[in-house]
């Protein structure tokens, strides 16, 4: 028992010392306001122990120090902030010392918008998250709505925000393919490639619960699936165990109870 006391308060110790150390590094640093916020509407947040949840905060504010959240026609609140950095941290919250390298500006619209990135056309406006390329690399843009609605309890298994990180995390190894090369080990490439196409095959023939949007190429599968693992691990791990244990692999993070 004495072990394990020591072992914990050396934990809390080195987390502290690293927060503290941090302070002198980093310009964002939370407020008890903005914790408030986190524990009031990011569930992934709330279910954390408390020395995940300064874990968590600590790559909170890594995030926003790194990358500009900025409103297209409306005014950007702590919680767009939070819900952003949110998005961005849960894919990679086990992933050690890492951070996206390929996105330097998060746009929030009001609403959906349209290849031409226009929010206010009444035709077409059926994005709700997009990747920037191009003269656009290092963008990404994010509907507002969208992004509130993946984070309220009604949101399913869609997670719009998360949706586009794991694309950043699919881009990480040079293609946004569906095949995180720099997560997966090698021998699991193979069986999740097969994996994704028979996923695809069943969601064409309406045997699946996973979102049709899946079945536009290998890069939507993955991030379609990603938002319901992280959104519902349970439910994901009940119906498509081969999956949420492959996805596991990928993230290293065991989300289902029991």
């Amino acid at each position: 028992m004495l072990y394990i006391l020591v072992a914990i308060a050396l934990v809390i110790g080195f987390t502290l010392y690293q927060r503290g150390r941090k302070r002198q590094l980093t310009q964002v640093i939370l407020t008890d306001t903005q914790r408030k916020l986190l524990a009031t509407h990011i569930g992934y947040y709330s279910n954390l122990s408390d020395i995940d949840k300064a874990y968590f905060e600590d790559k909170i504010e890594q995030f926003l120090d790194g990358v500009r959240v900025e409103g297209v026609g409306l005014t950007v609140t702590d919680l767009d902030r939070l819900m952003v950095a949110s998005s961005a941290v849960i894919p990679i919250f086990r992933f050690k010392d890492w951070s996206y390298r390929n996105v330097t500006n998060v746009l929030l619209y009001p609403d959906t918008f349209d290849e031409q990135y226009q929010y206010e056309a009444t035709d077409g406006r059926n994005i709700a998250g997009m990747v920037g390329t191009g003269y656009m690399n290092g963008q990404m843009i994010l509907s507002r709505n969208a992004l509130v609605k993946g984070f309220s309890s009604g949101a399913g298994k869609e997670n719009t925000g998360i949706h586009e990180f794991v694309h950043l995390v699919d881009k990480s190894d040079g293609a946004t393919d569906g095949i995180p090369e720099g997560f997966l080990p090698f021998e699991y490439v193979k069986p999740w490639v097969r994996m994704m196409h028979q996923e695809i095959h069943k969601i064409e023939a309406g045997h699946s619960d996973i979102n049709p949007y899946a079945t536009t190429n290998e890069a939507e599968f993955f991030a379609v699936v990603s938002e319901y693992f992280f959104e519902k691990p349970d439910q994901f791990q009940t119906k498509h165990p081969e999956l949420y244990d492959m996805l596991s692999k990928i993230f290293g993070q065991d989300l289902a109870k029991g």
